[in-house]
């Protein structure tokens, strides 16, 4: 349960809308400057606090996926069988895989209450395409949990393309699910499990978080 929550609160803690800044943050800038960001928004806002469904998606969506690298995580999670999919069943994984990663992080911000978010300083070569920065989740009475996130450099801005929670990569997690599905249905097994797990989830409302 508590690599489920710090998952989930990594990833909502991730990125914030920073689009407007005409320079592009170094990835460590990035994030600390997003985590408070994100943080003082939901500690404000008691309908999110509540788990109320849409403004908790219409913040998501505004402020956190833009900076999330879709593709590339999807990629990765389906591993060596992605060359055999064709390019609308890579889109399509792409569009499902997103969407379950949505619904699974939005809920992270149900269970905010007072933690908060030590970034670690990253020493970067001034060529750098691809980083790892590294994050401690701080809670008081409780044990600190490390966060890692892996960003690449764009031609539009860093973009994140997996996190580690306590060493346990999220994509690599996915990757091992992902993987026993396509052996028994292949890669629309997969599509398949995804957009009814999906279709699932959407009709089942956020509900707030039970305090610990």
């Amino acid at each position: 349960m508590k690599s489920f929550i710090a998952f989930v609160l990594g990833l909502g803690l991730l990125v914030a809308s920073l689009g407007a800044r005409a320079e592009v943050p170094d990835p460590d800038v990035l994030i600390k400057n997003t985590v408070q960001d994100v943080l003082s928004i939901v500690k404000q806002d008691k309908d999110i606090q509540a788990g109320n469904q849409k403004k908790i998606l219409e913040l998501v969506d505004a402020k956190v996926l833009p900076h999330f690298d879709f593709e590339h995580m999807t990629r990765l999670a389906v591993g060596k069988h992605w060359r055999s999919a064709t390019p609308e069943q890579r889109q399509t994984l792409v569009t499902e895989f997103r969407n379950l990663l949505v619904r699974t992080y939005t809920k992270a911000f149900t269970v905010y209450r007072d933690q908060t978010v030590e970034v670690k300083p990253l020493k970067m070569l001034a060529n750098a395409t691809d980083v790892t920065v590294k994050t401690i989740i701080l809670k008081p009475g409780e044990p600190s949990i490390p966060v890692d996130y892996d960003l690449e450099k764009t031609a539009n801005g860093w973009k994140a393309y997996d996190l580690s929670v306590e060493g346990v990569s999220l994509v690599t997690s996915y990757r091992g699910t992902f993987s026993d599905q396509i052996q028994q249905g292949g890669i629309e097994g997969l599509i398949k499990t995804l957009v009814e797990k999906n279709q699932s989830a959407s009709n089942t409302p956020l509900r707030k978080a039970e305090s610990k």
